[in-house]
C-alpha cells in the first residue's frame, strides 16, 4: 500500500477520468482501498426503496469514491502540485513542490 499524501480537507483537482478538471474538497479518505470521497465529484443518483431513514424513498444523490492516483493537490493559488516533506522546528510538514510553501 502506498503512502497517501492527500489529507481530509485538502483542495484537490481531478486529473484523470470522467470528472477530469473538477475541483473539490476531500471529505473522507478510504485508506484500505486507496480512494477518497471528494465534494461535488463523482456523484451518482440512486433509486432507493422506502426505509426507516428515508420513509418516502425516491432518488438520492450519492458521492462515490475516486482513486487517489486520479487526484492532484492544489496550492492556494489554484495550481496543481506534487507533495514533498520537510522537517521544520522538529515537526514533519507537507510542502508544495511547485511553490515550496507549507500546505
Amino acid at each position: 500500500m502506498n503512502k497517501i499524501k492527500i489529507k481530509k480537507g485538502d483542495q484537490v483537482l481531478v486529473i484523470a477520468g470522467e470528472n477530469k478538471g473538477a475541483k473539490g474538497t476531500v471529505l473522507k479518505i478510504l485508506y484500505n482501498s486507496n480512494k477518497a470521497i471528494v465534494e461535488g465529484v463523482n456523484t451518482v443518483k440512486r433509486h432507493t426503496k422506502p426505509n426507516s431513514e428515508n420513509p418516502k424513498g425516491g432518488i438520492v444523490e450519492k458521492q462515490l469514491p475516486i482513486n487517489i492516483s486520479n487526484l492532484s493537490l492544489m496550492t492556494k493559488d489554484g495550481e496543481k502540485t506534487r507533495v514533498g516533506y520537510k522537517v521544520e522546528d522538529g515537526k514533519k510538514v507537507r510542502i508544495s513542490k511547485k511553490s515550496k510553501e507549507i500546505i
